[in-house]
Formats: structure tokens, sequence, C-alpha cells
């Protein structure tokens, strides 16, 4: 009887004390999130990266969380130079709008069924002088103030969770071993050899879904991204990485590059519209169709359907990370679905 309470008195303690440590971390947990995921995906490549160089275990994870710091930062750094580039355009232009009003572009006209509107509208604001400053007056300043501050504080947010995702990961990176040979432990002391099993699937899992999300959407950004530079769409390089950062998301990809097809088809170059969103639908039908499964669905055997489900899922109720933790999720229940419902071999 105190044995049994002793035991009981341990997991108790154990279980408020691992709530209170979660509690205290809330604010950190999306970072630490991130840095398991980028961990477990990337510690393949880290291990042939250190056993390749003379270098110690904390020089190795200092180098290698630099570099995927470099592989995450410099395509939001040429992203923000762009649209500081575009930026500066479209100032000079407001300027020039409100001195001597700008005339309506031609392709403005070329718009089914909203034709007339766009002018008017034009002519409203841009076409007359002093248009741009009557526009401003009147429109609601207290919502593009709150919209200006709501965009500052979720950029400022995100840069602190990149921030403390690096950090930590340079610490998964330099102790993973022994973390990993802890947890495992621990799931096997509570759990048996199925615990160790699950773990095994669910970083199983990781590693596919970020192959089959990120990966394949890179690859379409560059296939799509091509077409883009063909069809002379300005800035294909910009629009190629939109593309591929939506493409993570599954049938986010059509946004953009039917919108590029749009402006390719306003602009007169009915053509090359045709063409990009005929390009960008069959790689999107490959990708999503026979691609993805084979990465996703087909490491883990687990029907992609699940999978599917698991990362819309998942991306409603926890955002980006939901994209891979969903997954996860999903290949555990299946796992213990197939255990549960699996005929028991008889004893002999």
């Amino acid at each position: 009887m105190t044995s049994n309470f002793r035991i009981s008195s341990g997991w108790l303690l154990s279980a408020v004390v691992a709530l209170l440590a979660l509690w205290i971390l809330q604010g950190f947990l999306p970072a630490l999130a991130w840095a398991v995921i980028i961990a477990i995906a990337s510690w393949p490549l880290y291990v042939r990266f250190e056993r390749r160089l003379p270098l110690t275990r904390t020089d190795a994870a200092i180098l290698f969380t630099l570099l995927v710091a470099i592989l995450f930062i410099a395509p939001l750094v040429y992203l923000l130079i762009k649209l500081g580039v575009e930026a500066q355009v479209l100032s000079k232009q407001l300027i020039t709008a409100e001195n001597s009003g700008l005339p309506p572009p031609d392709w403005l006209s070329r718009i089914p069924g909203i034709s007339n509107w766009l002018i008017d509208q034009w002519n409203t604001v841009l076409g007359t002088p002093g248009g741009v400053a009557d526009w401003l007056r009147h429109s609601e300043h207290g919502s593009l103030l709150g919209w200006a501050r709501s965009l500052g504080r979720q950029v400022a947010r995100r840069s602190v969770v990149l921030i403390f995702t690096l950090f930590a990961l340079f610490f998964l990176y330099r102790d993973g071993d022994v973390l990993a040979l802890q947890l495992t432990r621990l799931i096997h002391a509570g759990l048996g050899e199925r615990g160790s099993l699950y773990l095994q699937h669910a970083v199983a899992t990781i590693r596919a879904t970020v192959n089959g999300l990120v990966l394949v959407g890179v690859g379409e950004g560059v296939l799509i991204g091509i077409a883009y530079a063909i069809a002379g769409l300005p800035s294909p390089a910009v629009w190629g990485a939109l593309t591929g950062l939506l493409a993570i998301i599954p049938f986010a990809a059509p946004i953009v590059f039917g919108t590029a097809a749009l402006l390719l088809a306003v602009q007169g170059a009915i053509v090359p519209a045709v063409a990009v969103a005929a390009w960008g639908t069959f790689v999107l039908f490959v990708a999503d169709h026979f691609v993805r499964p084979i990465l996703i669905g087909g490491a883990i055997k687990l029907p992609f359907l699940w999978v599917l489900l698991g990362i819309l899922g998942g991306l409603e109720t926890l955002g980006l990370l939901g994209l891979f933790l969903g997954p996860v999720s999903m290949a555990l229940a299946i796992a213990l679905w197939r255990e549960w419902t699996q005929p028991v071999e008889s004893e002999s």
C-alpha cells in the first residue's frame, strides 16, 4: 500500500512539475517546437557534416546552425530588398500622381466587367492632382495605423521566434545524441518497447513531411519560376519564391501563379498567361498526386488522405507548426488504430 502510494505520488509530482515547466515556457514553445522539427529533419545532414570536418561538437553545431540561419534568412533579406525597391518605385509614382496626376494604364480597360469602375477610381485618386491626399484624408486613418502596428508587431514577434529557434537549434545539434537517448529511455520506461516504436514513427513522419512539403514546394517554385521568366513576368525570382513558399501549403500555390497569369492577361500577353496557368496546374498536379504521396505517405506507410487531413487540420489548429505536427499526430493515431484492431494471435 505504501509502495503504491509512493509511486502514485511520484507520478503526480512529475506531472505537476512538467505542467509548471510548460506553463513557464509557453511563450517559447513555438520556437522550441520549430527547433525540434528542424533538428530532426536535418539531423542526417548534420551527422555527415560533423564527420567530414575536423571540428569539435560545439564548433560543428555553431557552424551548422549558422548555415541553417543563412538558409532561412537569406531569402527573407532578398525579398525585403526587392520589396524595398518596389516601394521606392511606388512612392515616386504616388508623388507624381499627387503633383500632376497619372493617366490610367491601357490594361485597365481590358479587365472584363469592372474596367469602367476601375478607370473611374483611378482617375479620382491617381489621375487628379491632389487626389491621393484627398483619398488619405477620407480614409480610415485608425484602420490604416492599426494595420501598420499589427504588421510591425507580427514582424517583431516572428523575428524573436526565429532568434530563439536558432539558439535552441544550436543546443539540439550539440547535445542531440544525449537528449535523444534520454528521451528514448524515458518513453521506454513509461510505455515499454511500444513507446520506442512510436518515437521512431514520429521522427520518420517529421522527416517525411519536411521532405514532402518543403522540398517539393521549393521544386514547384523553381519550375514555375522558370515559366514566369520565360513569360516575361517582372521580378520572376520574387514570384517564384512566393510560389515556393505557398506551395508548402497544399492547394495554395494556385493563388500565386493564378495571379501572375491574370496580370499577364490584363497586360495583353494572353498566350504567356495561358501557358503559365497550364504549366503551374500541371506541376501542381504532379507534385500533389504523385511526388508528395510517395515522399510522405510512402515513407511512413500512411495513406496520403490522412496525411493531407493532418496537414490541413494542423494548419487550421496550430498555424504553420501544424503543417508538420498534424501529420505526426495522424501517423501515431493510425499506428494506435492498427495496433488495437489487428487480430491477436492465439497462444500455443
